[in-house]
């Protein structure tokens, strides 16, 4: 596939940006000579490496018959998720974000989407969390099937909490109880889980059952890999 160059907003945005720092005597010519040197090389390399592997994803896609170029083009719901995808794949360097990004636009190349509403809230979704949200949203999602996936053992209670299995899967986490609660607040007004409180005490088998609502595990389908994906209900 050829590689596409052409203007972004976030091109339109650096060269206003620049201009108008340009246009302030001595300390605009000197902000806008930093700006050009520390951000305009970075974000060049980031988005040619985006549009790369989304292409490739594509082709591979193409190839193997499951979608069909002329089609995309005149599908407004892939152009919309892939200028939005775009947008934001852009502003982070985290790869598990990116990757999420790049699995929205091949589920909805694909036709597997939650509908055009939802996709453009996960998407905006997805852009406001962090990598530790999806990763402790992935673990709620199944706890017990997460620790045998990490060949991992759970830890043995009578009566125990969710976070003590959280804390157990990832340890770094252990001492970060605000961050913790602020990741799992965002998750609860998503809407993706309905629990109250992480440290509420229950049984184990309590403990080790999934968490996400119907919203989360959509949310979890659609940023997944649509090599790697079960049936969505």
């Amino acid at each position: 596939m050829k590689k596409t160059n052409g203007t972004t907003g976030k091109d339109i945005a650096h060269s206003l940006v620049k201009g108008g720092l340009g246009a302030i005597p001595v300390i605009g010519s000197l902000a806008a000579e930093v700006f050009g040197l520390l951000v305009t090389p970075p974000l060049d390399k980031r988005r040619a490496e985006w549009m790369n592997e989304v292409a490739l994803k594509l082709k591979d896609l193409e190839e193997r018959k499951e979608i069909d170029f002329e089609e995309l083009q005149n599908n407004d719901q892939f152009i919309d998720v892939v200028l939005q995808a775009t947008s934001y794949a852009l502003k982070t360097s985290e790869s598990e974000k990116i990757k999420a990004f790049q699995n929205a636009i091949m589920n909805t190349a694909v036709g597997d989407t939650p509908g055009e509403t939802i996709s453009q809230i996960f998407l905006n979704q997805l852009d406001s969390f962090t990598v530790w949200h999806i990763k402790i949203l992935k673990f709620i999602d199944d706890p017990r099937m997460w620790f045998q996936k990490n060949k991992k053992t759970p830890p043995s209670f009578l009566m125990g909490s969710l976070s003590n299995f959280l804390f157990e899967a990832y340890p770094e986490l252990k001492d970060q109880n605000d961050m913790v609660g602020l990741i799992w607040n965002d998750l609860k007004i998503a809407g993706f889980h309905a629990t109250g409180d992480l440290n509420t005490i229950m049984t184990e088998d309590g403990a080790l059952g999934g968490r996400t609502t119907s919203l989360g595990k959509k949310f979890l389908y659609y940023i997944s890999s649509y090599q790697n994906q079960t049936p969505n209900t």
